[in-house]
């Protein structure tokens, strides 16, 4: 009797090992080590390489042409911060050296920057602050079920012909969605950003944009924001860390070189010395 149970309980914890093993298996691996013919596969995407510069004209001309579908209580806000700075006296909305996040990124960024293939990713690297980076996933892994809230959110691309198509969610409540650097309003939660980037002439991206964002806006509002290569190549993005304005050299009692803390207003301005 003993003997015919024990092989029953070994029988059950092998099947359960190899429901186990078998789990394990099929458990898909996240950022795998690519292959040689993925490396070669990146060859076939379109060329981005170089620095891209914002279009930043058009960024303003599409104030006035192309505001997003606010609520109402989201309209008075705008409408509240075009005044002030036409006026000259622009509300400050990235401030304290936070990221400007997605979508503010690509709708009102005045810095540069650069693309990154590499297999199952492409990532934005934004010339502004440490921060500003973006990672594209393209090897075929769905959004988390349930994400952790960023500034830049979580994104998957896919290729269409030479088009990249970026599905964003998991955006923090507190980033803008932003028509300037002085006009804009919290997303609030439960945003929603799909992208489509693709090059309109050899030295232009367009990055066409759909953003639901339900709980500040309407309805979806589509846009599109323009990027210029600099295709003589002089120029290169160059380490800027948005803290060091808030900071400058000197040395301590022992004669170590280190940063001293400068006093700021709320706004982000440098308080003048009496």
């Amino acid at each position: 009797m003993r003997l015919w149970l024990s092989a029953i309980l070994l029988a059950m914890l092998a099947c359960v090992g190899l429901a186990a093993h078998s789990a394990e298996k099929q458990k898909p691996v996240i950022n795998p080590p690519p292959t040689a013919k993925d490396w070669a596969e990146l060859a076939k995407l379109p060329d981005w390489s170089g620095v891209w510069n914002p279009k930043i004209t058009d960024q303003d001309a599409q104030v006035k042409t192309n505001m997003p579908p606010w609520n109402s209580k989201a309209a008075e806000l705008v409408k509240w911060q075009l005044a002030e700075e036409r006026a000259g006296r622009p509300p400050p909305l990235f401030v304290n050296c936070l990221p400007e996040g997605m979508p503010a990124w690509m709708l009102v960024t005045h810095n540069s920057m650069e693309v990154l293939f590499t297999p199952g990713r492409v990532t934005l690297l934004g010339e502004s602050d440490g921060n500003r980076l973006r990672r594209i996933y393209t090897d075929g892994r769905p959004h988390p079920a349930d994400p952790d809230p960023t500034f830049h959110g979580h994104s998957i691309g896919k290729w269409d012909g030479n088009a990249l198509v970026v599905d964003t969610i998991g955006v923090v409540p507190q980033a803008y969605v932003a028509v300037s650097e002085a006009a804009g309003v919290p997303n609030n939660g439960d945003m929603h950003i799909t992208e489509r980037f693709y090059l309109a002439d050899k030295d232009i991206l367009h990055v066409d944009l759909e953003i639901t964002a339900p709980k500040v806006m309407i309805k979806p509002w589509k846009t599109t924001r323009i990027f210029f290569r600099q295709r003589a190549r002089l120029y290169d993005v160059v380490e800027g860390v948005c803290l060091e304005g808030y900071f400058k050299p000197g040395v301590d009692k022992d004669g170590y070189a280190i940063y001293i803390p400068v006093p700021h207003d709320v706004g982000g301005n440098r308080v003048p010395p009496k």
